[in-house]
C-alpha cells in the first residue's frame, strides 16, 4: 500500500516534455490499465483516439481556450490521447438513466483517466489532463460520431520538467464523522 500511496503523492501534471518517442509497448501497457479499469455494470464506455500526427495535434491545439496552460504540451508531447465516452451507456438500464446524475460516463472516464495517468507515471512518463477546449470542434477534427462525446485530451511523453507538489487540504478539512459538517 505504501508504494501505491507514493505513486499517488508523486504524480504531477506535466506540461513540458522531452523530444523522445513513447514506444508502442509502453502505450499498450497504458491502454491495458484503462482496459482493466472498473466501470458501471462493466459497460467500459471509454473510447481512446491515439494522436501522433503533428498536423492533427496542431489543429486540436487550436480548440483550446485562450491561456490554457496546456497549450504547448498538446503539441510538445509525442502522443496525445483523446478520451471519449459512449453516450447513454454507463449509468443506464433498459435505455433509461438510473441515477440522479443521468449519464455515468464521466465517472467511469475519471476512473480510466486515473488508471492511465498513474500507470504512465509509474513507467516514468508524464501526463496532464486537458478539459478546457472546444469539445465539439475537437470531435469534428477527429471524426467522432454523435453517439460518442469527446471528454478530455491527455498529452503523454517523457517529462522534461516535473513541477513540485501543490499544497493539499488537511483530511480534517474534507471528512466528517457520521453527518455532514460533524
Amino acid at each position: 500500500m505504501a508504494e501505491f500511496l507514493d505513486l499517488l503523492k508523486n504524480r504531477r501534471s506535466v506540461r513540458k516534455f522531452q523530444d523522445r518517442m513513447v514506444s508502442d509497448a509502453e502505450l499498450e501497457k497504458i491502454l491495458e490499465a484503462v482496459q482493466w479499469s472498473q466501470s458501471w455494470a462493466n459497460t467500459q464506455c471509454w473510447e481512446i483516439i491515439i494522436v501522433k500526427d503533428a498536423d492533427t495535434r496542431l489543429r486540436l491545439q487550436e480548440t483550446l481556450a485562450p491561456k490554457n496552460p496546456a497549450t504547448k504540451a498538446l503539441v510538445a508531447a509525442p502522443v496525445l490521447l483523446v478520451l471519449c465516452g459512449k453516450k447513454a451507456s454507463s449509468g443506464y438500464y433498459d435505455g433509461k438513466a438510473s441515477t440522479v446524475f443521468g449519464d455515468w460516463m464521466l465517472y467511469d472516464l475519471g476512473i480510466a483517466t486515473q488508471s492511465l495517468c498513474l500507470t504512465a507515471h509509474d513507467m516514468g512518463l508524464g501526463t496532464v489532463v486537458v478539459g478546457l477546449f472546444d469539445h465539439e470542434k475537437a470531435g469534428e477534427i477527429l471524426g467522432v460520431p454523435d453517439s460518442v462525446q469527446v471528454v478530455s485530451m491527455i498529452p503523454l511523453g517523457y517529462p522534461d520538467k516535473t513541477p513540485k507538489a501543490p499544497e493539499r487540504k488537511l483530511i480534517s478539512d474534507f471528512s466528517y464523522n457520521d453527518r455532514y459538517g460533524a
